[in-house]
């Protein structure tokens, strides 16, 4: 199976009034595991249907390795697509509705293609269920047909258009395992089109997030999370609270600030060394949910970093306690309590104080 990289350069498509993709660079390596995330109608699919050769952008162009492919036809590219509603042929057996890419290539021998269908059953784990229609299938099952059905013409690209979202939430992640198991085992490229963060974390090489058609920011799953470059993606992926300031002074060193909020509120912060933050400058301090501590009021063993409230809304989720926690200025930070099984567990209408370490202060520049 030859794999290829994939490059986008300044790919930019119109639908009337609507930029789907604007001016969008990508550079996917090979046999990489690269997934498009963003929300609904963010212009994600258009970016997938145009290195398909469904779409035609307005400007730019599409690179497979170092060939331009802007006018080659979609079957022509040798891509594999699974789509969101799998479109299995309801009629046809498993090994019809895997072999049908197959029937296309003359150059093959019946022997040869039973073969590589059977192959690839075994791969996505449907050894023995061949002679079985669509319908007598579980939605996983039918899933694994429409990418059996993608990899047995040994495509160079594998594109996945929202694969699980038909899926229950168990199913979903024992999926997204099997498919990552798969993709890793062939070495294929992938791109993967996602509105869903936790499948993109848990599965990704590297993550683009999309939002209005244009490329927020690219980076692996970690340094997204860790290090948004914007407010929107660090509130896109996952919870971040934000709190809006100016910073009010930085250390001699460059790696320490003190900025104020504009509730008066004054946040030290460790800032990252390539990063240059000026006096008086206008910031979001972004802090996730998890790195806050909940105290009893008045309890916290600093006055650094601290901010009381009120609990506003308890939520127990399992494996955490999700709070709301209405500020003395009136805005709402959420606090994750990850095993509550040995911790007291605060009650809507205390009064609580919040904490956080300076390191888990991520600062934002105002857009």
């Amino acid at each position: 199976m030859k794999v290829v990289n994939v490059k986008l350069v300044h790919i930019t498509k119109r639908f009337e009034d609507v930029t789907a993709a604007d001016d969008v660079c990508l550079d996917i390596s090979e046999g990489q595991f690269f997934t498009l995330l963003g929300p609904s109608g963010c212009g994600k699919t258009t970016i997938l249907r145009i290195i398909a050769g469904f779409t035609r952008q307005d400007f730019g162009d599409v690179y497979f390795g170092n060939r331009i492919i802007n006018d080659v036809p979609p079957h022509k590219r040798n891509t594999g697509l699974v789509f969101q509603t799998y479109a299995l042929w309801p009629h046809m057996k498993v090994f019809d509705n895997v072999a049908f890419g197959l029937d296309f290539r003359d150059s093959m021998t019946k022997d040869e293609k039973r073969k590589r269908v059977n192959e690839t059953l075994n791969l996505v784990g449907l050894e023995g269920l061949e002679n079985r229609l669509p319908s007598q299938l579980s939605g996983g099952q039918q899933q694994r047909v429409a990418l059996a059905r993608s990899l047995v013409i040994e495509p160079q690209v594998l594109l996945l258009d929202e694969p699980l979202s038909n899926l229950d939430a168990k199913l979903r992640v024992q999926m997204r395992t099997e498919i990552k198991r798969i993709q890793k085992r062939l070495g294929i490229t992938t791109i993967y089109v996602t509105h869903d963060q936790e499948e993109a974390l848990s599965i990704s090489d590297e993550i683009a997030i999309i939002n209005m058609g244009a490329v927020q920011q690219i980076g692996a799953p970690r340094s997204i999370y860790e290090d948004p470059d914007n407010s929107f993606v660090a509130g896109f992926i996952g919870l971040a609270n934000f709190l809006w300031g100016r910073i009010l002074e930085v250390d001699e060193s460059g790696l320490t600030a003190t900025l104020t909020t504009k509730e008066g509120l004054e946040i030290i912060t460790e800032l990252d060394p390539d990063e240059i933050w000026e006096k008086g400058g206008d910031v979001i301090a972004s802090v996730r949910p998890e790195a806050i501590v909940l105290h009893e009021y008045g309890s916290t063993p600093s006055p650094i970093n601290r901010i009381d409230g009120s609990v506003r809304f308890t939520s127990y989720l399992g494996n955490r306690v999700r709070y709301e926690i209405k500020t003395a200025w009136g805005d709402t930070l959420r606090v994750d309590a990850y095993n509550p099984r040995h911790q007291y567990v605060f009650k809507e209408g205390e009064r609580v104080s919040m904490s956080f370490d300076s390191r888990d202060v991520k600062l934002i520049r105002t857009e």
